[in-house]
Parts: structure tokens; sequence; C-alpha cells
């Protein structure tokens, strides 16, 4: 509770007395009896008394309120600190670039951007860090038109900007952390080298503060930046692509990837579960690394680099669950695995999903819809072998002359007498389909969304059960159209269409060239 003299300040400061405000402004800024430290109460009192012509109050706003509690006052506050800037403040000059290049498209604050930009740029050029990182995040194109007075004339040669490259990496150079971490992640995407060189430092520093392994920072509940986890996962990375075999740098290298990992890097877990299980990706072991595999702990990390949304990981675990050294081993939960990182789009998965599937379609009829499913997914992906079995899986379909023939030798008044009829010579030259097939197949019931089920062996038992790909987006429109026209009737030989006699006696009389097709085919 504020004393009998801090009372007396707050009346004569709500009463507007300049003098009552300023000194409550100090109060707030420094602290003071019993009033607690608050910048933004502050920056209001001192505000209002620099209104009133207290000078002192806005040298004090420059001088010990920053950005981050200016911004919520803008624009009133700028011409404290472009003043405070006049008077010799460094501090205030470096607020005001903030507030004008951060402070919309008010007039007041358009005003001041070529002179907040020479302004930054010359704290920049005297080496505040903090200047060449605001510098280094402007837009070329508006610093080039700021660097010009008021008058039109150019400024001096010693203000021409220089890139923004060159800004941002002398603020790394000065320890700026948003700027390193900037200059790495450039780094990351072009030279892996510079990369390392820039990151070692930075990584070990961190380290020298930091628990031994994921263990202990679980303990302590150890905090990082996600920019920092990403940064020990990519050392980690990088230290193993040297093959540094030593004890020092192999400690070095998994302290960062334990570290990372714990931090919730998704990238890091995996290659820790793969470190800890001794295989690589595609489940084949490894010589080097951990003494003796922990399936246990690989399980861990790999689980949670899979919730995390890794496809390799699930497939790892696939892995790691056929492996016969491994004591819970169990197929059931590999596959379970392996059709999850199949559905995340793991292409070795969905290569071994279609053909797990494939070998089993003598127990499982529907085996073969399924193979040819993730068979398609992986062909999609460039995987030359899935397309090589999706051939064996479903052959492409031959031309369909037949229908070919007498779709072309019927006007369309003749189509339009026969919908159902027209509609089952439409799908067979789609697909391939032979007479046989196209009179009698229930199309509602053959298509499967990726393909189509060629199956009528209960009405004509000469037929083979076969599969046709739908390849196009044409394929499948004409598809969706056909199957809405079949839906609402009964397509069995029990419905409106008879039986298999009966559909081609209708086609016959229909349209006699289907007669005499196959004769003219063979002429």
């Amino acid at each position: 509770m504020a004393n009998r003299e801090e009372l007396g300040i707050i009346r004569g400061a709500r009463a507007g007395d300049a003098a009552c405000q300023l000194a409550l402004g100090k109060l707030y800024l420094f602290g003071g009896a019993s009033l607690p430290r608050s910048l933004p109460t502050a920056l209001h009192w001192l505000d209002r008394a620099a209104s009133q012509q207290q000078d002192e109050a806005w040298m004090l706003i420059g001088s010990y309120i920053p950005y981050e509690q200016a911004q919520h006052k803008m624009p009133e506050v700028l011409a404290w600190y472009e003043r405070a800037y006049g008077a010799g403040i460094e501090q205030a000059g470096l607020a005001l670039a903030q507030l004008v290049l951060h402070g919309g498209s008010a007039p007041a604050v358009q005003a001041l951007q070529g002179k907040a930009l020479q302004l930054l740029e010359a704290s920049a050029r005297s080496g505040c860090a903090e200047a060449q990182w605001l510098l280094a995040q402007q837009p070329v194109a508006r610093v080039a038109a700021c660097v010009t007075d008021s008058a039109g004339e150019c400024a001096e040669p010693a203000l021409v900007p220089a890139s923004g490259q060159q800004w941002l990496a002398r603020a790394a150079d000065n320890g700026l952390a948003a700027a390193q971490y900037a200059v790495l992640e450039q780094a990351w995407n072009s030279d892996p080298t510079a990369y390392l060189e820039r990151a070692l430092p930075l990584s070990r520093q961190l380290l020298a503060s930091a628990p031994i392994d994921a263990e202990a920072a679980r303990n302590v509940e150890w905090a990082v930046l996600p920019v920092q986890l990403t940064m020990l996962s990519r050392c980690a990375e990088l230290l193993e692509a040297r093959a540094d075999d030593s004890d020092q740098a192999q400690a070095e290298l998994l302290q960062y990837r334990e570290l990372a990992a714990y931090g919730g890097d998704r990238q890091a877990q995996l290659a820790l579960g793969l470190w800890f299980a001794r295989m690589d990706g595609e489940g084949r072991r490894q010589t080097h690394g951990i003494a003796a595999a922990n399936f246990k702990r690989a399980i861990r990390w790999l689980t949670l680099a899979g919730e995390q949304g890794l496809a390799e990981a699930w497939f790892a675990l696939s892995r790691i669950y056929l492996k016969p050294e491994f004591s819970q081993r169990c197929v059931a939960e590999a596959q379970r695995y392996l059709e999850r990182a199949a559905e995340m789009g793991h292409s070795a998965a969905q290569l071994e999903c279609g053909m797990y599937a494939w070998r089993n379609r003598r127990t499982d009829e529907q085996s073969d819809v399924r193979a040819a499913y993730w068979l398609q997914k992986a062909v999609a992906q460039g995987c030359r072998e899935a397309e090589v079995a999706l051939a064996r899986v479903a052959a492409p379909p031959k031309p369909a002359l037949w229908a070919e023939t007498i779709l072309n030798s019927l006007s369309r008044e003749s189509l339009e007498c026969q919908p159902l009829l027209t509609a089952r010579l439409e799908l067979a030259c789609l697909f391939g389909l032979s007479r046989p097939e196209a009179l009698l197949l229930d199309i509602p019931a053959a298509d499967q969304g990726h393909c189509l089920v060629i199956d009528i062996r209960a009405s004509y038992g000469r037929s083979k059960r076969r599969l046709v790909l739908l390849r196009t987006a044409r394929e499948r429109q004409a598809l969706d159209r056909l199957v809405r026209l079949f839906e609402p009737f009964d397509n069995s030989a029990d419905g409106i269409e008879g039986n298999y006699r009966q559909r081609l006696y209708r086609l016959k009389t229909w349209a006699p060239v289907a007669a005499h097709v196959d004769d003219l085919l063979a002429a």
C-alpha cells in the first residue's frame, strides 16, 4: 500500500499536475518504497508529463522504456524517442527504428521511415548487434528507397546500406542469438560444412550447462528452445556422417542426439531409436554404434518419433518385431506397424504391404484388391519394383473392339433407347471387358475405388476373377457416372436385366451388328 507521500503524488498526478506525473512515472519506473516497478504504468505517466513540457520525462522514456512496452502506445510516443535520440541517447534511436519499421502505415510512422533506417544503419555500423539484425530483416527495396533524405539528395556515402546478408553475418558474429540461428538455417540448406563449423561452438556452449543424457534431462526438467533442439539434432547427423569412431566423438554425438530426442526433435528420436537397435532405416544390421542392441529403448524412441508423424519410425519398428533375436518377436505386431508406415506414405512399406497381401490371396479373396491398392501407392512414389509387381496383380486390359464396333454402328437415338446396355458397352470400352463381363458385371459392387473387380463366375462359369486398375481421372469420373446409373437397380440375374441369355438376346435384337461382330473383327 502506498505511503502518505506517494498518495499525495498519486492525487496530484491524477489532478493533472505535471511535476507529480513525472514523479509518479519515476516511482513506477524504478520502484518506490511501496509501489511496484511497472514499465507500462511508468510509460503512461511519463507520457502525460512529457506532454506538459517536462523534458526529463521524454529523456527517461528514451533511456529506459524498451520497444516491447512502447509499441502499445503508438504513435503517441514516437516524438519522445525522436527527441531523446536527438539529445544523444543512443538506445532511444534503436527503439525509434523498431517502432517505425514495425509501426504500420500511419502517416506519422511513414514520415519517419527514412530517418529510422539511417539511424539504424549508423548504429549497425558502430557495432550494435540488434541494429544489424533489424537491418538484415528489412526489404532491400525499402532500404534503398530510404537512403535519400527528405530533400531527395543522396545520403552520405558511409550510410549507403550494405546487403542484408552482410548485416546478418555481422549480427551473428557479434553473438546475437536470433541472427546466429538464422545464419545456421541458411547454411543447412546450402553448406553443411559451414553449418557444422558455426553450430559446434554453440552446441558445446549449450552442453556445458546441459544434463548428460535424456534421463538426467527428464529428472531436472531441462528446458531448451526448439531451434536449439534442431541444432543439436543436425550436429549429430553431420558428426555421424564424418565417420569419426573415436570415443570422444561418439560420446559427443550421443549426447547431442539424446538431448535433442528428449526435447522432442523427431529426427533425433528416429536416429536414436535406430542406434539402440543397431540397424539402419531399412532394417539392415549395423556393425558400429552401441555394443549390444537395446530393443526396449529403441522401441521407446521410435514410437515417440512415429507419433510425431515419421513413417520411417513405424517401418523401423516393424523390422524390430521381425528380428529373431528380439524376445518379443511378433509377426502380427510387425504387420500392424508396417501398415501404419504405409498409410503415412512410406514407399518400402507400401511395397511390402502389397506383396504380403498378394501372397495371401488364396486364403483371403480380397487380398488382391489390397495388394493393388498398396502397389499403386508405391508406384505413385516412383517404386520400380512395385510397378513390376502391379503388372502381375492387374494386367493392362486389352481393347474391347467388339464394344467399340457396336457403339460406332448405332445412332444417338438408338443409344438413348437402351441406356443400361449403352452404359455397359461404354464400360467395356473403358476397361477392356469381354462381352460376358460387360453384360453380367454388377458395376456398383465391382467398384473398389482404385480398381474394378471383374468377377462373374457365379453367372458365367468359364470366366476368371481379375482386376482392372483405374489409372486416370477420366476413368474415375466415367465410372462414378455409371455407378450412379446402376445403383437403383438389382444387377443380379434376378433383376430387371434378366440372366445372361436374356441380356445377350436383348443386345443382338437392339444392335443387329452384335450378332456378327466376331465375324467382322475376324475379317
